[in-house]
């Protein structure tokens, strides 16, 4: 049985993405993605991974070659943040409907203006519509474990298609914290040799990305849409087996403290850990606070989330991202989208928390809770960004 063993989170990514016997890392420093991919570096000089590893010019080129060598039948694995996951941006949306099954961890950092190289949720937001599947950490245990179930869920060929893995920068990707490192016959056992679907091949001469005019378009995008949705059962099933094989669960939605409670928070990531804490403080002052974190982003998990907060006369939507010009943050416009037309459903606010790196406190999520409850008898106030100085 492995013992936990002290490890940077980006590290144990890295490992994780050996332990997987990737083909070609191709890849272009970040920060505070840096460590992920030099550290893959490090592996493949010294012969313990053989993989193509391509140090390119910038992170457009590290997607573009992703997509190459996906195509040409590869097991393909890159990472970035922030603005080198803007700059990706033009080739994100080729890899879905092409069904490339590429895995990208993105060390999650917040967006330029002004220039921040801390963490929050800018960057994954601004992709949230392309057609690739999102996962988020909360430990490093979890990013580790992600990454192993990220190329068994995108290579499925029930998928095949592109998967993030997220993991907050800095608070999380260069923390150090002790992990279970899987054997590499323990990941062979769990993840078999990649299959791809669709493949390059000189032999047997395909073409890939062609012209879609307006006669064949919108059928193109929804084929891309219906794959997604229907990952879903996918996911779970990956998540079942890899508790069989590893002994560690995983839900696409995570509860905690939520049954009988009054208020439910809702968020995503690493600052989940620090929200459990402040639920026990409230629990032992006699408030009935519970948490809902998501792990999948995309497909979104909707019927375990009405699920998961079944019960709940106030949820606090948290987020760490604004979308700009509208009063709601991305996950709360969503929240509130997929429940707008439930006859029964609790009263939904939404607080945008820890923009740029921002500490994000026990005394945050209690403030929260607070607010949650006066903004359910007061409901012309439903959206705060939670900390601004003045």
């Amino acid at each position: 049985m492995a013992k936990p063993i002290g490890l940077e989170v980006s590290l144990a990514v890295a490992e994780a993405v050996k332990l997987c016997d990737t083909d070609v890392v191709a890849a272009y420093p970040i920060t505070p993605q840096t460590h992920i991919v030099e550290h893959l570096s490090e592996l493949v000089a010294n012969g313990e991974l053989d993989a193509a590893y391509i140090p390119v010019e910038s992170e457009q080129s590290a997607m573009s070659s992703c997509i190459g060598s996906s195509a040409a039948g590869a097991r393909t694995f890159t990472a970035t943040s922030s603005q080198g996951l803007a700059l990706m941006n033009e080739m994100l949306f080729i890899a879905p409907p092409l069904r490339l099954p590429i895995v990208m961890a993105i060390a999650n950092r917040a967006l330029s203006a002004p220039i921040n190289i801390w963490n929050d949720h800018s960057d994954i937001m601004s992709i949230r519509d392309v057609g690739w599947l999102a996962l988020f950490a909360e430990t490093g245990q979890e990013a580790l474990d992600m990454t192993i179930l990220g190329f068994k869920i995108a290579e499925d060929h029930r998928v095949s298609l592109p998967i993030t893995i997220n993991l907050d920068g800095f608070t999380l990707s260069h923390f150090i914290e002790p992990v279970l490192l899987p054997t590499k016959e323990e990941v062979a056992k769990f993840l078999p040799p990649f299959k791809p679907l669709v493949k390059l091949d000189i032999a047997n001469p395909i073409s890939m990305g062609l012209l879609g005019g307006p006669e064949s378009y919108t059928e193109a995008r929804k084929v891309t849409d219906d794959i997604l949705v229907a990952s879903k059962p996918v996911v779970i099933e990956a998540f079942n087996d890899f508790a069989k094989v590893f002994g560690r669960e995983y839900k696409v939605i995570e509860s905690y403290r939520t049954e009988g409670a009054d208020t439910i928070l809702v968020m995503m990531g690493s600052i989940a850990e620090t929200a459990m804490t402040a639920i026990d403080e409230l629990w032992d002052a006699g408030k009935k606070v519970g948490v809902v974190r998501i792990r999948l982003w995309r497909p979104f998990p909707v019927e375990e989330f009405k699920e998961a907060i079944k019960g709940a006369k106030n949820l606090a939507v948290i987020d760490r991202a604004i979308s700009m010009g509208v009063p709601d943050a991305p996950v709360a416009l969503e929240v509130k989208s997929l429940l707008y037309n439930e006859k029964v459903r609790p009263f939904i606010s939404n607080y945008v928390v820890g923009l740029g790196g921002r500490d994000v406190t026990r005394d945050d999520f209690k403030y929260i809770s607070g607010r949650a409850e006066e903004f359910s008898t007061s409901p012309q106030t439903q959206y705060e960004l939670v900390g601004v100085l003045e």
